[in-house]
């Protein structure tokens, strides 16, 4: 019998309502509650404007894809984008689908982001963008990133989709780059069944990102935009006129009603994914065989990771399987190192920056545990006790 969870939901009797209220609606695409849960993401996360999508694998793809539609490319097919090794597949898919050229560089294995060492030794005059991945909550070193892109036309992206709510320095994660990334899907920190969002300052961008969410058309474009100028008044003849070639990733309504409901909670939810991990770090912080995440900023505690030290006397097989019989559920770090995926590798234009011997290690000796919006206090001692039967 499962004790302790990879996640569990984070809704009550004012999601079910919410639902209920786009039922009695009967309008169930993409409308007004869509459009106010937009209104307060962006006013939550601090950013001029919000786009829901999909799911965050989608908000990645608009992302990426927006960058080569405005009236001056931000960018083009053969440009060079600096990813980290681990982070999830639909990071990296939207970079092969636009035919940019990926170079990946290591993680650290204390914080589990992008190495800042190696990112400096990666960037060359051919880089036009870094895509940051704050893996598992942790937020980068955004400062450090900063000078190390200083005087240099490179771009600043952001894949946020295991970290919303995390902050550096006072400043939301998301909102640190020229446009940001969410997840909503259900293990994440609130959920919207399924669902995502990009947050951007650009107003050229958050245009473009309009019109490719729903087909390329200028149908959901104010009458004054970048993208198309100015819309005509007649609207038999305004909304079914093509201008980009978009997709239909729009969310559901019912996802927004929810997420307007999530959102009220977030804060709260965050506060005690925290409360948790200060009982983790105190438990783990100085275990002899399990290295946990170093902290940067202020996590919002996506999960626990455990990356087994060197000379334990238990490997990560011994672990897993141990937490299988005491009913703990876990997972690899996020992908591991993606390039062990050679398979999908084939289809990329890609190249590794030097070694990827932190990547390789945690793929090999890695792997995490649930955190969630309720107090965990029980489960994290439980999982002590059950690591301790080990040693």
């Amino acid at each position: 019998m499962t004790q302790y969870t990879l996640a569990s939901s984070t809704w009550g009797q004012e999601e079910l309502d919410a639902i209920q209220k786009v039922i009695d609606s009967d309008m169930y695409t993409m409308g007004p509650q869509v459009a106010q849960y937009e209104k307060r993401f962006a006013e939550f996360f601090g950013s001029r404007y919000a786009v829901m999508a999909s799911s965050g694998s989608t908000a990645n793809l608009l992302m990426i894809a927006s960058l080569f539609f405005t009236k001056t490319p931000r960018l083009q097919r053969g440009d060079e984008v600096i990813v980290p090794a681990v982070s999830w597949s639909t990071t990296y898919f939207p970079l092969q689908q636009y035919g940019l050229k990926v170079k990946f560089v290591d993680i650290d294995q204390e914080t589990l982001n992008i190495d800042l060492d190696k990112l400096k030794d990666a960037i060359t005059d051919n880089t036009k963008a870094v895509l940051l991945v704050n893996l598992l909550g942790n937020p980068n070193d955004f400062d450090a990133i900063n000078q190390l892109i200083a005087d240099r036309d490179i771009l600043i992206l952001e894949d946020n989709c295991e970290s919303m709510g995390a902050e550096y320095k006072g400043k939301m994660t998301g909102s640190f780059g020229l446009m940001g990334t969410f997840s909503s899907f259900f293990s994440h920190h609130i959920a919207t069944m399924e669902g995502g969002c990009v947050i951007t300052d650009d107003e050229e961008l958050y245009h473009i990102l309009l019109s490719i969410r729903a087909h390329g058309w200028t149908r959901n474009l104010p009458k004054e935009n970048r993208v198309s100028g100015i819309k005509s008044d007649d609207p038999f003849e305004e909304a079914f006129k093509f201008v980009l070639p978009g997709y239909n990733v729009r969310p559901l309504e019912m996802s927004g009603a929810i997420g307007i409901e999530q959102l009220k909670k977030l804060p709260g939810f965050v506060s005690i994914r925290r409360e948790n991990a200060k009982l983790f770090v105190e438990l783990f912080g100085d275990d002899p065989h399990i290295q946990i995440q170093n902290e940067v900023g202020s996590s919002s505690w996506f999960g626990f990771s455990m990356v087994i030290k060197p000379g334990a006397p238990f490997g990560r097989k011994d672990l897993v399987t141990a937490f299988q019989e005491a009913g703990i559920e876990c997972r690899p770090i996020v992908t591991g190192n993606f390039l062990k995926n050679t398979e999908v590798l084939e289809f990329f234009d890609y190249e590794v920056s030097g070694d990827v011997s932190a990547a390789e290690y945690i793929d090999q000796n890695g792997l995490f545990v649930g955190n969630h919006q309720v107090t965990l206090d029980d489960e994290i001692r439980y999982l002590r006790s059950v690591i301790d039967s080990l040693s």
